[in-house]
C-alpha cells in the first residue's frame, strides 16, 4: 500500500548511526590512531578498500569518485594506497584477523590486474585473512575482460557484484551507462568458468523513463542467470549534491507513486522466482549465507548494505572511505590530493568522524536490530548494554502514530514491523533518531 507520508520522506539509509553527514572534524587522524591502537588485539576486522575511478560516469552515480584522465594518475592512487595500507597496519600491530575483505567504488576492476594483486599482497601480508575469508569486489561488466577475471581467481577472490541497474536500452541512454544483457551473461560465464561462483547483481528503480515492465523484466533476467544475490535499490536524484546527475531529465524520472510501484514489482518478482526478502532492499536465494544469516538472527548492516560480517571493526582505505570502530566513525578525505598528501607525511588521511556515546550505541544497535530482523525488543537491547531503556521514549511516542498507519505493533517496549511495515522500515527506524529534524543536508526518499 502506496502512504505518500511515509514513502516520500526523506531519510537516512542507516547504513551507520549516527548517519554520515553528522560526522565532523572533532574525530581526526589523531582520534583515530588512539582508537586504532585501543581495539582488542583478536578483535576481527573487515577490510574496505575504496577505488574512486570509473571509465566513464554514469549520470546516477552518487558515489565518490572520478574518471581518470591517464593511466599514471590510477597507478599513483595505487602506490598511495599501499602506504595507507602500511600505515593503518603499524598502527594497529601485529598482523590482525580479518574475515571479510571487500573492494567498492567508482569501479575497482579500473584496475590493472598487476595494481589489484598488488594490493590483494599487500592485504595478505599485513593482515591475517581467516579460514574462509570472503573477499568481495564490485565490478562493472563492460570493463571486464579475460586478464581481469584471472587476476580476481588469482588474489582469491569469492564474491563479485555485478553492477547491472536496468537493461533497458532506453533507460540506460538516459543515464549513460550502455550495457547489453550478453555483455552481463559474458562475464558472468567468465567468473564462473575462473572458479568465481558466489554473484550479486545490483539493480534500481527510480530511474528516468524507467516502468514496472522494465524492472520486473530486469529482475526476471539476473534471475535467470541464476545470482545468489540482488539489491534492488532507489535512485537517489540529488543534483544539488552529485553535479553528473544534472545531466538527468527531472521530467523523464517516475513519479513517487510510480517509484513504490516499481520498488513493489521487484521484490514481487523476486519472490516468485524463489528469492527471500533480506530488510528492504535485499534478496537472497535461501541457501545463500546471506539469507540463512536473516533467518538465524545474524544479519548485519554496514555501510556495504546488508551483509554476513561477524567482524568487531570495519577498517577502511583510500580516498572517502568510511571506517566503523567501538568507539566511532571515521571518513578519509575524500579529495585526491589531500589524502595523497597526508599519507605521503605519514598521517592518516583522516578528514571527520563522531565519536559515539552510550545512548548512540544503544540506538544504533536498535536501529540494526530493526532494520534486520522488523523487531527489536528496545529493552532487552538496553539491559545487554547495562543502560536504562528510558532514552527510548521518545521513539515510542512517535511510533504510535505508525502503529496508528497499521506499520508497527507495539508491545511494551517490543517493536514488530507488518508487512505493510515491511516496505517502510527506514521510516520506522528513524523514530528512534531524535536529530533526525534538526540536521542539515538532504537524505534520498524512504522508497
Amino acid at each position: 500500500m502506496y502512504l505518500e507520508r511515509y514513502a516520500t520522506a526523506n531519510l537516512p539509509r542507516y547504513t551507520s548511526y549516527p548517519p554520515a553527514n553528522r560526522f565532523g572534524p572533532s574525530v581526526d587522524a589523531g582520534v583515530y590512531r588512539g582508537w586504532l591502537a585501543g581495539l582488542d588485539p583478536e578483535a576481527t576486522l573487515s577490510l574496505y578498500v575504496h577505488i574512486p575511478f570509473c571509465q566513464s560516469l554514469c549520470w546516477y552515480c552518487g558515489c565518490h569518485t572520478t574518471v581518470p584522465n591517464d593511466t599514471d594518475r590510477v597507478d599513483r592512487y595505487v602506490s598511495v594506497l599501499l602506504s595507507e595500507i602500511d600505515l593503518v597496519a603499524d598502527a594497529l600491530g601485529p598482523r590482525r584477523p580479518v574475515a571479510n575483505v571487500h573492494f567498492g567504488g567508482g569501479t575497482p576492476t579500473i584496475l590493472e590486474p598487476r595494481n589489484f594483486l598488488a594490493l590483494a599482497a599487500a592485504l595478505r601480508s599485513r593482515f591475517r585473512f581467516q579460514p574462509g575469508v570472503e573477499f568481495a569486489v564490485e565490478v562493472d561488466p563492460r570493463g571486464l575482460d579475460q586478464a581481469r577475471i584471472d587476476a580476481l581467481a588469482e588474489a582469491g577472490v569469492t564474491r563479485v557484484s555485478l553492477g547491472v541497474q536496468d537493461l533497458d536500452p532506453e533507460v540506460q541512454r538516459a543515464i549513460n551507462r550502455v550495457q547489453p544483457f550478453d555483455l552481463v551473461e559474458r562475464a558472468v560465464d567468465g567468473l564462473r568458468r575462473a572458479g568465481i561462483t558466489a554473484l550479486n547483481a545490483d539493480l534500481m528503480y527510480g530511474l528516468p523513463h524507467q516502468t514496472i515492465e522494465h524492472v520486473a523484466r530486469s529482475a526476471r533476467a539476473v534471475a535467470g542467470l541464476g545470482v545468489d544475490r540482488v539489491a534492488v535499490f532507489g535512485y537517489a536524484h540529488v543534483p544539488w549534491f552529485k553535479a553528473n546527475q544534472r545531466a538527468i531529465d527531472d521530467d523523464a524520472l517516475p513519479g513517487a507513486e510510480q517509484r513504490f510501484d516499481q520498488a513493489v514489482v521487484a521484490a514481487a518478482t523476486l519472490d516468485e522466482l524463489g528469492y527471500d526478502a533480506i530488510g528492504f532492499d535485499h534478496f537472497a536465494r535461501p541457501d545463500d549465507p546471506l539469507a540463512i544469516a536473516a533467518a538465524t538472527g545474524r544479519l548485519r548492516r554496514n555501510f556495504q548494505g546488508y551483509v554476513v560480517d561477524p567482524a568487531d571493526a570495519v577498517i577502511g582505505f583510500g580516498a572517502s572511505s568510511i571506517g566503523s570502530l567501538p568507539d566511532g566513525y571515521i571518513q578519509n578525505e575524500a579529495h585526491l590530493k589531500r589524502w595523497a598528501d597526508r599519507v605521503a607525511v605519514g598521517h592518516l588521511p583522516v578528514a571527520r568522524g563522531v565519536a559515539l556515546a552510550a545512548e548512540d550505541r544503544l540506538r544504533r544497535a536498535v536501529i540494526e536490530r530493526l532494520l534486520c530482523d522488523g523487531v527489536v525488543d528496545a529493552a532487552e537491547v538496553a539491559l545487554g548494554q547495562g543502560l536504562a531503556v528510558d532514552p527510548l521514549l521518545g521513539a515510542f511516542e512517535a511510533l504510535h502514530r505508525l502503529e496508528g498507519d497499521g506499520l508497527v505493533t507495539l508491545r511494551s517496549w517490543t517493536v514488530r514491523t507488518t508487512p505493510l511495515g515491511r516496505r517502510y522500515l527506514r521510516n520506522v527506524a528513524a523514530c528512534f533518531d531524535p536529530a533526525l529534524g534538526g540536521v542539515a543536508g538532504r537524505h534520498s526518499r524512504a522508497v
